[in-house]
């Protein structure tokens, strides 16, 4: 039979910071990631997807959004499309910073949303290379999604769907 042992009590200990933000003594706050100022600056791209393609001009600024002269949100109407054209903004941590001027055509609604996320991302890669590509490349937001539709072929009514067949 074994015997119990005495529990043991490990004191930890905590230090607060300035901001009043408590962490332990093994690692200090920020240690993996230095603070860095981003640059702010214009810069310009052009992002595609399917038929369509947008023009991306982003400026220094509050965040605000304008696309063939209209707003984000009377654009795009769907939280989905608002968040998938976020999304290069948000990764970078870069969310109302810049103003984003866009001139947009061709395709459907998520074609043109796919399109100016790949040129938002373009233009914050050109803003600052050191900075940024690497989480845009790592989250994927500056690979071009290269799916688009499959030619009709001859003898078929679109690009796989045959004719009918009729043995007699």
């Amino acid at each position: 039979m074994s015997t119990p042992t005495p529990e043991t009590e490990v004191e930890e200990t905590f230090e607060v910071n300035e901001q009043g933000i408590a962490y332990s003594s093994e690692s200090t706050p920020g240690a993996d990631a230095p603070e860095r100022v981003a640059t702010i600056a214009p810069a310009g791209a052009t992002g595609r997807r399917k038929q369509a393609v947008a023009r991306v001009r982003i400026v220094p600024g509050t965040g605000v959004w304008t696309i063939n002269g209209r707003e984000l949100d009377s654009y795009f109407p769907n939280k989905l499309h608002q968040q998938v054209v976020n999304e290069p903004f948000a990764t970078t941590q870069l969310e109302g910073r810049f103003d984003v001027i866009a001139r947009i055509h061709g395709g459907g609604i998520t074609g043109q949303a796919g399109a100016l996320r790949l040129g938002v991302a373009r233009a914050l890669n050109a803003v600052d290379l050191d900075a940024n590509r690497a989480v845009l490349k790592k989250a994927g937001l500056l690979r071009r999604d290269a799916r688009v539709i499959e030619r009709k072929k001859a003898g078929l009514k679109k690009a796989r769907k045959a004719p009918q067949f009729s043995k007699r």
